[in-house]
This record gives C-alpha cells, structure tokens and sequence, in this order.
C-alpha cells in the first residue's frame, strides 16, 4: 500500500445521509440575514420573543436617536404584525447612522419573508425588499472630487 492511502485514510463506500440544510436557520428557530445600504451592512437575527429589538448590544431607542430611524427598523415588523412575536438582534457596521437604519430595515424584512413567503406582496408593496442602489460616487482623478473640477483659468 502506498503512504499516500494511509494518510487519507480508508476508502469506504459506504456514504452517510446528509442532514437537510435550512438556508438562513438554526435548529431553535433564529432567522438569519443580511440587509445592506450605502455603506452600512446589518447581519440581523430574529428569534421568536416579545418585540425586543438590539442592535450592536444596545436598545433600539438608544442606538437610533431619531424617531425615524426608529420608525423605519420598526416598519417591516409592524407592516406584517409580527412586532410583538420576534425579538431582533442586529450587527450593523461601517456607514452612517442612517445607513444602517436602512440597513437594518432591509435584513429585518429579507428574514421575515424567510418566515412566510406570504409577506412577499406586503413588504414589496411597501418598498421594503428593493435594496436601495444609491451609493457614493467614486473621485476621479484630475478632478478635485467625484464632480467638480479644479478651477479653469484662462490666463
């Protein structure tokens, strides 16, 4: 036998079963996805809970100060009534604050339709499942920013 098929190890033919592999799921119930805006990139758990929502270890009301911000993490829960069955917890980095508001928004309502694809004509009605393309435009060079040019002088 050659040292090369001892180290791989035996060669059996006998395969196991795999096990079925849920995309986006654990085995207690918690949702995983992923919402991005600009710069911001929010991974987002929803569990089964009582409406609790976490983002980066803080409360909601805390980490977005502005009622909008609030109002708009909060939306895809309140548009499909499930606010008071899941609890989110949210991992948002890079971005401003209201990029990863948005951010947020889109990873909440991407795992709720992972609950019940149901929801799908609701939160796309809403706008909540297109993730917005907006994004910084680069600087070129020979220019002083991404759209405006250094001063022309003529003499």
């Amino acid at each position: 036998m050659d040292t090369t098929e001892q180290s791989f190890g035996s060669t059996s033919t006998a395969a196991k079963p795999a096990a079925p592999v849920v995309i986006g799921a654990s085995a207690t119930g918690t949702i995983f996805a992923t919402g991005r805006r600009k710069e911001a990139i929010a991974r987002v758990r929803l569990m089964p809970g009582s409406g609790n929502i976490v983002i980066n270890k803080r409360p909601c009301d805390e980490y977005f100060p502005r009622d909008m911000w609030r109002v708009a993490v909060r939306s895809p829960l309140v548009l499909t009534h499930q606010l008071a069955k899941h609890d989110v917890f949210a991992s948002v980095e890079g971005g401003g604050i209201s990029g990863q508001a948005g951010a947020v928004r889109l990873g909440i309502a991407r795992a709720i339709l992972r609950i019940d694809e149901a929801y799908r004509p609701t939160l796309r009605g809403a706008g909540l499942l297109t993730r917005d393309p907006r994004m910084k435009e680069r600087k070129k060079y020979g220019q002083k920013g991404a759209r405006k040019r250094f001063q022309w002088t003529k003499r």
